[in-house]
């Protein structure tokens, strides 16, 4: 009796497991790495898990993505809890999620403290300047990539472009296209399901990956996990409440953060405007003027970007320290801030996920999440406009008319270094495949260069 090899097409693909210091290491380097907002920061973690390591497979990235762009709060951040969790249980996402926001809340914090020490920090603004218009080529590179893999079938790209323009044009409120989106691929799994096909067979035998042992549901597991996670979050807000009474700056940066962090559906940018005017108007945390240099710093540095309240937490405490130094006010503010605004974000994983993955093998399941993805690519496709427009042009206005609400660059405002190092990034890693860590550096080097010279 003759045995045929397995064809190409139909070989499942070796996913290799890392050791636990193997996945520290690169989620350490992906916290140092993450520049570029969601759509950078999701396009960093599927190159460097996906493609380069083979820790994962492709159909469950996207899966747990979707999942992640369900909830409140920074996605990229929640799917790299969702990974290390999945890789090595709840030690491994609870690592993977702090590296991911720690570089970067150390470095908002350490900014914020220059700031009130010494004024204006032009040297840093250039070398992160250098590092923005490097991280065009990441955003770019995670549209091209995540649509190529994603959208299989005529009516996904289709999804793709009507959620693209519904969210740009019309500012159709994230979770009514998600919603939409699933439901689309509910019907088409119905009574049409070639229109939401997700690949051959290759695809479906990575689909079938087994669920680990440890991401099945355990009832006594997942309520110890709620009573840890609902303390851990709610009892210093109870706490200052009580001690230090509502009207304390810690009090109430603890309060409006913790409400920030379960409102901020479809990622920062909806709800930043929102958080600006509070943090200036109505608390009197600080200026305007410093809330836009604050929003500047925290899109170029690594991590969310709703890290930016870490700054705002600092500048807060510290102008109203309640008798202690004012430096460590402000460090506790910032801490404080960080803290109830990213815990939740480590509970809905690791409450959600185990049901997440016991429903991936579902047929309605998956062709709601196809439909899902699609809409996604078109999210990351607007984060990637959005990004873009504010890095290479000074000046973006908005067009309101027919219903539409539209980013609109002033042409004279182009910021021509930002444009030639963006493209230049762009030539390097897309065309020469320079790596990204030496591409980040030779353009912060390039935009520190320039801001001195420009001094």
């Amino acid at each position: 009796m003759s045995h045929s090899n397995p064809s190409p097409a139909t070989t499942p693909v070796e996913f290799a497991a890392p050791t636990f210091r193997e996945a520290f290491l690169v989620w350490l380097k992906i916290g140092f790495l993450s520049f570029g907002g969601p759509a950078g920061q999701i396009a960093l973690m599927h190159r460097m898990l996906v493609d380069e390591r083979k820790w994962i497979s492709e159909t469950r990235f996207l899966h747990a993505l979707n999942y992640c762009m369900l909830l409140p709060g920074p996605e990229a951040q929640q799917l790299a809890v969702y990974v290390g969790w999945l890789l090595h249980k709840t030690w491994g996402g609870f690592i993977a999620g702090l590296l991911f926001i720690l570089p970067g809340f150390l470095l908002m914090t350490g900014i914020a403290a220059l700031y009130v020490s010494f004024g204006e920090l032009d040297w840093m603004q250039g070398l992160l300047f250098g590092m923005q218009a490097a991280t065009l080529a990441i955003v770019i590179e995670a549209v091209l990539r995540v649509g190529k893999r994603a959208l299989k079938t005529r009516a996904l790209y289709a999804m793709a472009g009507v959620s693209f323009v519904a969210i740009f044009a019309f500012g159709v409120p994230f979770p009514v296209i998600v919603l939409m989106a699933g439901l689309i691929g509910l019907a088409a799994a119905r009574w049409r399901p070639a229109l939401v096909k997700t690949g051959g067979a290759k695809a479906d035998d990575i689909d079938r990956e087994p669920v680990p042992e440890h991401a099945r549901p355990r009832a006594a597991w997942l309520l110890k996990v709620l009573v840890i996670g609902l303390a851990l979050w709610s009892v210093p807000v109870l706490l200052l409440w009580l001690l230090a009474g509502p009207d304390n700056v810690y009090t109430q940066e603890s309060l409006f953060f913790s409400k920030m962090a379960v409102v901020t559906f479809g990622g920062a940018y909806a709800v930043l405007a929102y958080m600006a005017q509070q943090a200036v108007e109505h608390y009197g945390w600080l200026a305007p003027g410093e809330m836009v240099q604050g929003l500047a710093l925290a899109e170029t540095t690594p991590g969310p970007l709703i890290l930016v309240l870490t700054y705002v937490g600092f500048l807060g405490a510290y102008r109203a320290p309640g008798g202690l130094d004012p430096m460590l006010a402000g460090v506790l503010g910032a801490t404080l801030s960080t803290w109830v605004t990213f815990v939740p974000c480590f509970l809905w994983i690791f409450l959600g996920a185990p049901y997440i993955e016991q429903l991936r093998g579902n047929r309605w399941l998956s062709a709601a999440l196809t439909g899902i993805t699609a809409a996604v690519v078109g999210v990351i496709l607007n984060l990637s406009v959005w990004f873009a427009l504010h890095v290479v042009f000074r000046d973006v206005q908005t067009w309101s008319g027919f219903g539409m609400k539209l980013s609109v660059p002033t042409l004279a405002s182009v910021d021509v270094a930002a444009l030639i190092l963006g493209t230049a990034a762009m030539l390097a890693m897309l065309r020469y495949h320079v790596s990204l860590l030496r591409t980040l550096l030779v353009c912060a080097l390039a935009g520190l260069a320039l801001r001195l010279l420009s001094m």
